[in-house]
């Protein structure tokens, strides 16, 4: 079995980057992002990437980054969010966005990884979404069909690995990461435990290691919460 474990995040992608390349990042909000592999992308300088994530991170966190550096000249994604980089960038012209709807964006990935180049869906009949895609109809209803998601490198976030590669993640951290783990052509992930083999419950695995390429321990376990909502404490 080939080695997985990597010593550190940038020994993680070495050899695997380069200008104008796709990557897949995972993240929900500010849960599950690749924190520990993405300020390497930016010391790596490569430019001109397409970068496919739900979000672009928030201000000073995650892709934000890249954004940042301008090392990202596209994003496909769901949601621009609390980034106000991101919406600057956008609306000025210098980032290209190809926005999706949430659940066609997620379908999309699992559409890479599984092979299937295109489905159709109603999400997005009617609207600028469906401008330019073929639209036909099925049962009376008028669905947009929609291709898939692939990228030459996936950089994904878990919270346990064993040394084949086996992954395990915690609540909503398993939003897009699972599926972009499967969509890259090399898979790297970061996480924050790396556990003896037969550790796992085989039931209990959430991506098979047959998905996995390079696995290192993270340097950074933030967990930022994005609204922070409290109320003062109840006195009797």
């Amino acid at each position: 079995m080939a080695r997985k474990i990597f010593d550190t995040p940038a020994a993680a992608l070495d050899g695997l980057l380069f200008d104008g390349m796709t990557i897949m990042s995972g993240g929900f909000g500010l849960s599950g992002n690749p924190e520990s592999l993405i300020p390497e992308i930016r010391v790596s300088g490569v430019t001109g990437l397409t970068v496919i994530s739900n979000n672009a991170g928030a201000d000073g966190f995650g892709l934000w980054m890249l954004l940042e550096s301008r090392q990202i000249s596209k994003m496909i994604s769901s949601y621009v969010g609390e980034n106000k980089l991101f919406e600057q960038q956008y609306l000025s012209g210098e980032l290209a966005l190809e926005l999706t709807p949430q659940g066609t964006l997620a379908e999309r990935i699992r559409a890479g990884g599984a092979g299937i180049p295109a489905f159709f869906t109603k999400t997005g009949v009617g609207t600028v979404v469906a401008d330019g895609k073929p639209v036909e109809t099925f049962d009376g209803e008028e669905y947009v069909r929609e291709t898939w998601l692939r990228a030459d490198v996936s950089i994904i976030k878990a919270w346990r690995a064993d040394p084949a590669g086996n992954l395990m993640f915690r609540k909503t951290a398993r939003n897009f990461n699972p599926n972009m783990a499967t969509a890259g052509t090399v898979t790297v992930v970061e996480v924050e435990e790396i556990v003896p083999a037969g550790t796992f419950d085989p039931d209990c695995i959430h991506t098979p290691g047959i998905y996995v390429d390079r696995v290192v321990l993270s340097t950074i376990n933030e967990k930022r919460i994005e609204k922070l909502t409290t109320r003062a404490r109840e006195t009797v």
